[in-house]
């Protein structure tokens, strides 16, 4: 079972180093070397390789890796920039742009190479981090290249420092070269599979008659690999049963288990952040699977079937599309239904995560002013770089996205009388586009409209395209759900007086000051007249020594309170009006009496057994 992914002596690297420098490879292709002679102090050092070069030669570095829509600027982690001829001849290079290097190969040699080194401290499933114990490497982040070499074979060799026993990576091993010697198709399969080197815990299972592996990575003490690797396995499964059809030869969870969190699909693997304590806590562990079946899915959605702009990535530059809705928010809905439809969650759980999701988009005034596709426009500039003032202004495109999956899915159910489903309209898109040209959102309402007969036109430019309120009284009256306060009536007047101060402000605390974090706008607190930073001392005259809503609290009742702040340093006094809201608005809940037809349905959504009195 672990032939696949062996483990070999360190010293036989000396030796094939030798031979991937030579002419064992062949010239044309793109060649690499990272060796860690200061990996204490969070450095990786770079040899890149090129052959049939001209006699002004650029180098690039991507500025953005797919999955992450932000410019990172990887770049910047890079220093001590050298060239030299095939002969070891330096040559001159510069500096053109932020990611490009230009090489002066005026003696019209065939190759050259390019040495650097990498600053590697940042924990994250996108980024660069090295020390003592282990290597978490991103391709996008580490690796030059040049246009002209973009299609060909891009081979790395891995010297590891004497205490390290293997690495790990989803790219082809080439065996007869040595140890710890890897080789991508091209520059993308080079970007798209990340590297983690150490002494990793290899877990191998098997589903669908693939080999998968769960590879622990860092203090994994406290974790039963075995056990974990079972689990995972059911979600693998699942996922397999929906789609139809597995698109890997093999498949690798790269879980870097060192006090971090988050997650990043590639086609063949995924990395994942955890924690030592996530294993044995059932809530943090059942997160964890919700991850785990968050960035298998991509392993479809997104990784092969692809919005058209992200068809072929351009690097060095934003990628504009409008389809993040169904890229992350639809993911985002499945990771939550196949740990329902694989066991792990009750219909109870369920509900309570469909609830936290709902709840965190209705509570969000931006809702009201950015649509789901300029969310998703817009996640270059946005959703990675919050700020106080976000909540005010936008939504998140995972969020909101599946929400308006699960409406969606619904929809397709209703009116197909629960034939058919957004599985049916996944695979479909799955079939017709997925390692093509890409999808559109027009496409996606193409298929939907197909599926069901019926034109959803309406029902998608006002759930995409519009900041209108979505309606959720279809579905749940399908599914036999509601909302467990009223949204009008005495009931739910009577539910909002009775509930908690609301002021629409958030705080922090820091070196005993209570200080303003956010602010919702048209709340108490931005009527006010609250700025964020601001500085809360007192409630009528009152010091505020812990907590603010409970302080608040013992004045509810009162139509409005004084509170004295300090901005800057000046101390000045506001009205703060007194608003309760009802807490239990937006969760999900059966109704008491479900109809037969209700209990179906809900049954046949989560491929669950229906509950019989």
């Amino acid at each position: 079972m672990m032939s696949r992914v062996p483990i070999f002596p360190t010293c036989c690297i000396f030796a094939v180093l030798f031979v991937i420098s030579g002419l064992a490879v062949a010239a044309e292709k793109v060649k690499y070397k990272l060796i860690f002679p200061e990996h204490e102090n969070h450095y990786v050092q770079v040899e890149a390789s090129f052959g049939d070069c001209g006699p002004q030669q650029q180098v690039f570095m991507p500025v953005w890796t797919p999955g992450s829509y932000l410019i990172r600027e990887y770049a910047r982690h890079v220093d001590s920039v050298e060239a030299s001829d095939a002969k070891g001849t330096k040559l001159a290079i510069k500096k053109v742009n932020k990611n490009r290097w230009q090489v002066d190969n005026s003696e019209k040699q065939s190759s050259f190479t390019v040495r650097y080194r990498i600053y590697c401290n940042e924990l994250s499933v996108r980024t660069n981090f090295v020390d003592s114990q282990f290597a978490l490497l991103n391709g996008a982040a580490v690796f030059l290249t040049r246009n002209e070499s973009s299609e060909q074979e891009h081979v790395v060799a891995i010297e590891l420092p004497s205490q390290w026993k293997q690495a790990v990576t989803a790219l082809e091993r080439r065996v007869e070269l040595g140890a710890n010697i890897f080789v991508a198709k091209d520059f993308d399969e080079l970007v798209d599979s990340p590297i983690v080197a150490g002494n990793p815990n290899l877990h191998p299972f098997t589903v669908g008659g693939i080999e998968h592996f769960l590879v622990n990575l860092g203090d994994a003490s406290l974790w039963d690999g075995d056990k974990a690797a079972s689990d995972v396995a059911k979600i693998v499964a699942e996922h397999q049963k929906m789609w139809g059809q597995s698109p890997y030869k093999r498949y690798l969870f790269l879980n870097v288990i060192a006090e971090s969190g988050g997650g990043l699909e590639h086609d063949n693997s995924t990395v994942l952040l955890t924690s030592r304590w996530s294993f044995r806590s059932p809530d943090r562990y059942n997160s964890w699977l919700g991850l785990v079946s968050h960035e298998f899915f991509h392993t479809w959605n997104v990784r092969r079937l692809r919005p058209k702009v992200l068809a072929n990535y351009d690097y060095e530059v934003e990628n504009y599309f409008e389809e993040l809705w169904v890229a992350e928010g639809v993911t985002s809905y499945y990771d939550d239904l196949a740990l329902a439809r694989s066991g792990f969650n009750s219909t109870r759980k369920h509900l309570e995560d469909l609830s936290k999701r709902i709840r965190s988009l209705q509570n969000k005034n931006g809702r009201l002013k950015q649509s789901l596709a300029l969310s998703s426009h817009d996640a270059w500039i946005k959703f990675y770089r919050p700020d106080e003032n976000s909540s005010n202004t936008s939504i998140s495109y995972y969020n909101k996205g599946s929400v308006v999956a699960f409406l969606l899915d619904i929809e397709i159910r209703r009116a197909t009388e629960n034939k058919k489903s957004l599985d049916d309209v996944m695979r479909a898109l799955y079939e017709k586009y997925a390692l093509k040209e890409g999808y559109s959102n027009a496409d996606v309402l193409a298929e939907v409209n197909q599926i069901t007969g019926k034109d959803l036109s309406e029902w998608f430019d006002r759930a995409i395209y519009s900041t209108e309120e979505l309606d959720y009284q279809a579905a749940f009256d399908w599914l036999g759900l509601k909302f467990v306060v009223p949204s009008s009536g005495e009931e739910a007047t009577k539910a909002a007086a009775n509930g908690p101060i609301w002021t629409g402000i958030s705080t922090k605390t820091e070196d005993g000051k209570t200080l303003v974090s956010s602010i919702v706008e048209s709340g108490p607190g931005f009527d006010a007249g609250i700025n964020v930073d601001d500085e809360i001392i007192a409630v009528n005259d009152y010091r505020v020594s812990s907590s603010l809503s409970e302080l608040l609290d013992q004045f509810k009742g009162d139509k409005e309170v004084e509170l004295l702040i300090a901005r800057r340093g000046a101390l000045s006094k506001v009205k703060l009006k007194m608003e309760t809201r009802a807490s239990s608005i937006w969760r999900v809940e059966l109704v008491k009496k479900p109809t037969v037809e209700q209990k179906k349905n809900l049954a046949t959504w989560l491929h669950q057994p229906e509950k019989k009195k």
